[in-house]
């Protein structure tokens, strides 16, 4: 069985999240998907989330290509996920490209393509315009 594992915050759920998921449980058998946590997007990565860690844990759990999800509580806790999960693929979207070919020692890293034109950042902008 082929492992695959990948991380990310799934604030306000959207095509791109969905496309990534897909094309990453393509990769292997088995999908793992570590969500952070409120605590480490506010502490580590200074975001403020529209939806909570349950609502977001929720959302992705209920998707039929993911077979599993865990917390995200710091940026240092892939290399043990890996060893811990047996993954053997790593991915993320090719925004973080370079960024996690460390765990090249643990498991085969894969950067997929971000989905054109959807992003969370994008859409909390437009949100926050119309309401100002």
């Amino acid at each position: 069985m082929i492992k695959v594992i990948t991380y990310g915050t799934f604030d306000l759920f959207h095509l791109g999240h969905l496309r990534l998921l897909e094309r990453a449980a393509g990769l292997g058998d088995y999908l793992l998907v570590g969500i952070s946590t409120d605590e480490f997007n506010w502490q580590e990565k200074s975001k403020i989330c529209v939806q909570s860690y349950d609502e977001r844990a929720a959302i992705v759990s209920a998707l039929k290509v993911v077979n599993e999800v865990f917390p995200e509580e710091s940026w240092d806790q892939k290399v043990e996920d890996m060893k811990k999960y047996k993954a053997d693929i790593f991915v993320m979207g090719d925004d973080w490209l370079g960024k996690f070919d460390f765990l090249k020692d643990y498991c085969q890293v894969t950067y997929l393509e971000r989905t054109p034109g959807v992003s969370t950042s994008e859409r909390k902008k437009i949100i926050m315009d119309s309401e100002g």
